[in-house]
């Protein structure tokens, strides 16, 4: 219904802005690390989902689209509510909740402020269907470098580490878990990536 509001933060509670547009104040709930960006009197551009409920009507903001897209992939996983989702995009970034369910990373989510050990396992398991690990990688270097990744960066290395592992046969998931935990320097090349990959899988 109210695809992004932009007007002036006008105000700040502890867990939303007030955002000013032509004399109206929405009250816009937003992850912690979101709010910790905004300065009062300043003019941001939201993304919005607008939640409604019998007794209640919230609206729920982000900076970027993709924030907006993870948090409504959230809202499918039984058991989450817009709160729920909000707490844990407070606690992991959309890519880094991205790479923890492709790589079964229960610990990393359960982290997240009200998720428990149960929800991060139901989480993983009704999200990995609907997570492409390439798009992953894709969404994370479109972010970290414009218009796109260095070839020989440590993110293109370790992007082609994965590839070259699923290319021999391994799963992405084990693929990404086993580059993940790759003890190498950050500029480490492909194949001192992969030596080190093969040891953990």
């Amino acid at each position: 219904m109210i695809a992004f509001i932009k007007g002036t933060a006008a105000d700040m509670t502890e867990t939303s802005v007030i955002l000013e547009n032509n004399g109206i104040g929405y009250e816009i709930y937003m992850p912690s690390g979101s709010l910790a960006q905004i300065q009062t009197g300043e003019e941001y551009r939201i993304h919005t989902y607008f939640h409604v409920k019998e007794d209640d009507m919230q609206l729920y903001g982000f900076f970027t689209k993709d924030d907006l897209t993870m948090f409504k992939m959230l809202l499918q996983v039984n058991g989450i509510g817009p709160k729920g989702a909000i707490g844990v995009l407070s606690g992991l970034t959309a890519d880094e909740l991205r790479f923890a369910v492709l790589s079964d990373d229960i610990r990393t989510i359960s982290k997240a402020p009200g998720i428990g050990k149960k929800t991060a396992q139901k989480l993983i398991l009704e999200l990995k269907d609907k997570l492409d690990l390439q798009d992953a990688f894709e969404r994370k270097f479109s972010k970290e470098s414009a218009p796109s990744v260095p070839a020989g960066s440590a993110s293109a290395a370790r992007h082609e580490a994965v590839e070259a592992l699923t290319a021999l046969g391994y799963s992405s998931t084990d693929a990404l878990r086993a580059v993940k935990k790759a003890d190498v320097p950050d500029d480490a090349d492909v194949e001192t990536i992969l030596h080190a990959a093969l040891r953990n899988l």
